[in-house]
C-alpha cells in the first residue's frame, strides 16, 4: 500500500504526518467510506479521499491537526453549491465525512501500523475508527484491529469503550462487510467506521509474451499483486518484466506450490499455446479459483470445455467462474486496450459491477439511500 510506503519515508525523515479517512458519505462522492490518505508537514500527499477537489482543503486541516495533535472531523457538503463552508461547486450531491489523525511517530500502535498488521498477511481483517458527528467534540480516531484469528489489537486506553466497538467488529469480519455504528456512550453519540480490510488482490498471469506486459503494469497501477508464470524462461524473466510482480518459470501442475490461492487470487490465461492453456485450465477448475479469463476465441474455448469434458470433469458446475473469450466488451483492439478490457471484466465480477454504463443506473454513483442513514447523517 503506497501510504504505508510514503509512511514510512516520512517517519525516516523526520517528518510529522497525518492520516485522512473517509468514514462516513451520504449521497454520491468520488470515494467510498475506507479510502485514505496521508499528508505529510511538507504538504506531500500520498493517497486519495476524492476526485481530486478536496484534497487541498483537507490538506490544509491536516496541517493545523499535526500542529494541535488532536484529530478533527470535517465535513464536506458537495451537494450544496451554495454551501460557504466548502465553496467548491463540487456537484457531487453528496455529504462527505473525513476524519483527520495525527500520527503519533513514537506510539506502536497508531492508525498507520494498524493499517500495515492490518495488510502484512493474506486475511481478513476489521479498523474501527470512533468519530461524533458533534465535530466540536473530542474525535476517538482508529480504536482497534480485529484479525482473523481473533486477536485484538487496541489504540486507545479504554477498554470499555473497546469492546463495546469490538462486538460490531467481530460481526462485521463473520458477515464479511463494512457498517456504520452508533453508540450513546457516557452520555455522548458516537458513531464507528468498521471498515473490512480485505486481502489484496493477486492477479496471475499465465503467459509472459509481449501482450501481458500491459496487463501487468495497469494491474499494479491499481495496486494488485502480480504474479506472472509460464514455461519459456526467455519470456517469464525479470529482465522483461522489471517491476515489483514475481515472475515463475514451471510447468502448469507444477506452480501451485509456489502460489496460495484465495478468494482475492483470479488467474488470466493468455500463453497463445493451447496445450499449456488447457493444462492449466484442467488444474484450476479443480482448486477453489474465483476467476479465470481465457485469452482467445469462443471456438476454442468451447474446443476446451468439450475437451474437458471429456476427461470426465463437472464443467458444467464450473462454467460460472470460467471467462472465455475474457474481458468486457469495450471495442478492444491494441494490447494495452485488450488489458483494459481484462482488468475491468475482473474489476466487475470481484466487487459485484454490473459492467453496464454509469448513466443507466436508477441510483447516484457510490450512493447509499437516504433511508438505510437518516439516523446517522444529521444536518
Amino acid at each position: 500500500m503506497d501510504i504505508i510506503s510514503a509512511f514510512d519515508e516520512a517517519n525516516s525523515a523526520g517528518k510529522q504526518t497525518a492520516l485522512a479517512t473517509v468514514v462516513h458519505v451520504e449521497g454520491s462522492s468520488y470515494r467510498r467510506e475506507g479510502a485514505r490518505m496521508l499528508i505529510a508537514e511538507d504538504g506531500q500527499i500520498t493517497g486519495a479521499i476524492s476526485g481530486g477537489c478536496l484534497e487541498g482543503d483537507a490538506l490544509r486541516k491536516a496541517l493545523f491537526v499535526m500542529q494541535e495533535r488532536k484529530a478533527k472531523l470535517v465535513v464536506y457538503d458537495t451537494s450544496n453549491e451554495d454551501d460557504v463552508e466548502v465553496g467548491f461547486q463540487l456537484g457531487c450531491n453528496g455529504i462527505i465525512q473525513v476524519l483527520i489523525e495525527p500520527i503519533s511517530n513514537d506510539k506502536s500502535n497508531n492508525p498507520i501500523s494498524i493499517l500495515k498488521e492490518a495488510l502484512s498477511t493474506r486475511h481478513y481483517a476489521i479498523v474501527a475508527t470512533v468519530f461524533s458527528l458533534n465535530r466540536n467534540s473530542p474525535q476517538v480516531g482508529t480504536c482497534l484491529l480485529l484479525k482473523e484469528n481473533g486477536t485484538i489489537v487496541k489504540t486507545i486506553r479504554d477498554d470499555r469503550l473497546v469492546d463495546i466497538v469490538a462486538g460490531d467488529a467481530k460481526t462485521g469480519l463473520m458477515q464479511r462487510e463494512s457498517s456504520i455504528k452508533n453508540y450513546v456512550y457516557e452520555e455522548s453519540e458516537l458513531t464507528a467506521f468498521i471498515n473490512l480490510i480485505k486481502p489484496q488482490i493477486t492477479l496471475v498471469v499465465v503467459g509472459a509474451g509481449n501482450d501481458a506486459m500491459p496487463v501487468v503494469k495497469i494491474a499494479e497501477l491499481l495496486g494488485w499483486k502480480v504474479m506472472v508464470v509460464d514455461g519459456r524462461s526467455n519470456y517469464a524473466n525479470t529482465k522483461r518484466f522489471s517491476s515489483g510482480c514475481q515472475v515463475i518459470v514451471s510447468k502448469p501442475e507444477k506452480i501451485f506450490s509456489e502460489i496460495n490461492i484465495d478468494d482475492q487470487t483470479v488467474f488470466v490465461l493468455m500463453t497463445h499455446n493451447y496445450n499449456y492453456d488447457l493444462a492449466m485450465l484442467r488444474e484450476l477448475i479443480i482448486r477453489n479459483v474465483r476467476y479465470i479469463g481465457v485469452l482467445g476465441s469462443g471456438a476454442k474455448m468451447k474446443r476446451m470445455i468439450e475437451e474437458l469434458k471429456d476427461q470426465k470433469l463437472d464443467m458444467d458446475k464450473e462454467l460460472p467462474k470460467i471467462f472465455g473469450p475474457v474481458g468486457l466488451d469495450v471495442g478492444a483492439e491494441t494490447p494495452e486496450e485488450i488489458a483494459l478490457s481484462i482488468l475491468a471484466e475482473i474489476q466487475t465480477v470481484l466487487k459485484g459491477g454490473t459492467g453496464k454504463h454509469l448513466r443507466h443506473h436508477d441510483l447516484p454513483v457510490n450512493t447509499h439511500s437516504k433511508e438505510e442513514l437518516k439516523e446517522i447523517i444529521r444536518k
